[in-house]
């Protein structure tokens, strides 16, 4: 049987993680693109489902939130670094304990 290149632009980082993912399965990059491509051709389509990703109602309403913050900021604290944001909180972990 004769084969042909297929030239495919992914970006590096799932590139490398599809490689580690292939490596795993004891498959190359080539045998794993070859065999998605036979399930596509034998199923008579996309061999999974294709669509949008829907948000959820927790992701919907923590969307929401983040607007209202971004839109009243001066209402809301921040903090210079995640080790000041700790600490607070740490201490408020305490303060409720005793």
């Amino acid at each position: 049987m004769a084969t042909t290149n297929i030239n495919v632009r992914v970006d590096t980082e799932l590139k490398q993680s599809a490689e580690e993912l292939f490596d795993d399965l004891g498959l190359n990059m080539s045998s794993a693109i070859n065999m998605f491509l036979k399930s596509a051709v034998n199923y008579g389509g996309i061999p999974f489902e294709v669509r949008r990703n829907v948000p959820n109602s927790e992701t919907i309403a923590a969307l929401a939130e983040h607007r209202e913050m971004k839109r009243n900021a001066s209402k809301y604290r921040r903090y210079s670094s995640f080790e000041d944001l700790m600490d607070e909180v740490l201490s408020d972990a305490e303060d409720s304990t005793i």
